[in-house]
């Protein structure tokens, strides 16, 4: 059993992106209630929904209640080809399967359970590798980009890299904080340096909600989890008989 079922106790459209002299395509910056910052290649309404395109294809999309979108801004992107963080392969076609495999790569490197990793990417960004929030945090785990540098992380709109960096990163805070996983969340939230000055979970209303979020959302999954193991278990036939 991993340990972390024992511990209970900037943005897209700025940097190399824009500094390339690739030819411009149109695309729209989409910023959600949520503190959201997308990049819409297109978008599609129907009624009271949106569907946010994120490439030029008809896979890769959102769909957000039209009430959530705050603002929309024209934006000129070069052609991803010619772009250091361009989209790779691994982006577009990443699926449930794709993100759990990497998310259990990540976990088993660093002895982290699964359905954490996957409860921090959820609250994270949903599940979205192309997120950026109004701070700047990146892709899936929602990587700072001083954070992304310091671990070696080059383009934290790749999947698997932000994964892995920030996997590497909860992990510190989990030793840091001897395994106290609310202080841990609490720290990659609103920072290491507000949980010292607090000594403890600081008093963020966002902050402290995060931190019940996440750890309902492990509970939830570790519950589904076992209570799949247990019937799988008992409808095996009996062997040997």
């Amino acid at each position: 059993m991993q340990r972390t079922r024992e511990i209970f106790g900037g943005i897209l459209i700025g940097g190399a992106l824009l500094a390339s002299h690739a030819p411009a395509r149109a695309a729209e910056h989409v910023t959600l209630r949520n503190g959201f910052d997308l990049i819409c290649d297109h978008q599609q309404a129907d009624g009271e929904r949106v569907r946010l395109f994120l490439d030029s294809g008809s896979t890769n999309f959102v769909d957000v209640d039209t009430g959530e979108i705050v603002g929309v801004e024209h934006v000129d992107l070069p052609k991803a080809q010619n772009s250091k963080h361009a989209a790779t392969a691994e982006d577009e076609k990443l699926t449930y399967q794709a993100m759990h495999e990497m998310l259990a790569r990540a976990g088993e490197a660093h002895d982290l359970d699964v359905d954490l990793l996957a409860s921090v990417v959820r609250a994270e960004s949903g599940g979205n590798p192309h997120a950026v929030s109004r701070t700047g945090a990146q892709g899936l785990m929602q990587l700072m980009p001083k954070t992304a540098a310091d671990l070696g992380v080059d383009n934290s709109f790749a999947p698997g890299a932000n994964i892995n960096g920030g996997t590497a990163y909860l992990d510190s805070l989990l030793k840091k904080y001897h395994d106290n996983l609310a202080l841990a969340l609490a720290a990659y939230n609103a920072g290491p340096a507000a949980v010292d000055r607090w000594h403890g979970i600081p008093p963020y209303r966002e902050t402290r909600a995060y931190v019940a979020r996440v750890i309902h959302e492990f509970n939830r999954r570790y519950a589904a989890r076992m209570a799949e193991q247990k019937q799988v278990a008992s409808i095996k036939p009996a062997v040997g008989r």
